[in-house]
């Protein structure tokens, strides 16, 4: 990463537990495959060491993704939100995103809302 992690880190909002939410995005098919969240330390080793980790608010500790499951996802970008408090991770995603081994997590439980048109 060429911009100071420290600097790109300063301009993050965190929320009132010190974390942020991460958008997770598949690179080239722009599939967006999870959300998790990850605290300052979590997002300092995803934009320094090319793989995403998260904070588990379950398990209070960090998760890089694909150490146990094997479904490993190495960083392609990042990108802050406007209002800093949300970031989307693009990644090249191997294996299944979703603990159910779903391809994303919200292939899970598909709603049905209605359709919304805009007025010609």
């Amino acid at each position: 990463m060429t911009e100071d992690t420290s600097a790109v880190i300063e301009r993050v909002t965190f929320d009132r537990d010190g974390l942020l939410p991460a958008i997770i995005q598949q690179w080239d098919t722009k599939d967006v495959l999870m959300l998790g969240y990850m605290n300052a330390e979590a997002l300092r080793r995803t934009l320094t060491e090319g793989r995403v980790t998260f904070w588990s608010r379950s398990r209070q500790e960090f998760w890089r993704k694909g150490d146990t499951s094997g479904n490993h996802q190495y960083v392609r970008g990042a990108a802050l939100d406007c209002d800093g408090d949300t970031i989307l991770v693009t990644v090249d995603q191997h294996g299944p995103a979703c603990h159910t081994e779903a391809h994303a997590c919200f292939d899970v439980d598909p709603l049905e809302p209605f359709v919304g048109v805009q007025d010609a």
